[in-house]
């Protein structure tokens, strides 16, 4: 069995409503990026019970094929941040190729 380690990590989430996030950082295992044609991260879940796990997240998954980072359905950038855009909670290093 081979386990990725070489994830991107979530260098920061601004999104404190979510149980994943503790001190603006996410702590779940891995995060999916992309809901249709925007960059959500549909691992975002609102809760008021926080997680307490120490892990950084990574970016397990990635389904905006036009993003420039976006290899093979996988984030290629060094790290991320979440935040808000609107109502959504996004991928704010989304970047569309040129």
């Amino acid at each position: 069995m081979i386990i990725a380690t070489d994830m991107p990590e979530v260098a920061k989430c601004a999104v404190t409503q979510c149980a994943f996030n503790t001190d603006d950082a996410c702590h779940a295992r891995a995060i999916t990026i992309g809901e249709g044609s925007d960059p959500d991260c549909d691992t975002f879940f609102n809760n008021s019970n926080h997680t307490h796990s120490s892990r950084t997240a990574g970016v397990g998954a990635c389904k905006m094929t036009d993003c420039s980072h976006n290899q093979d359905l996988e984030c290629s950038a060094e790290s991320i941040q979440v935040g808000k855009s609107g109502d959504s909670v996004e991928c704010l290093t989304y970047s569309t190729r040129h």
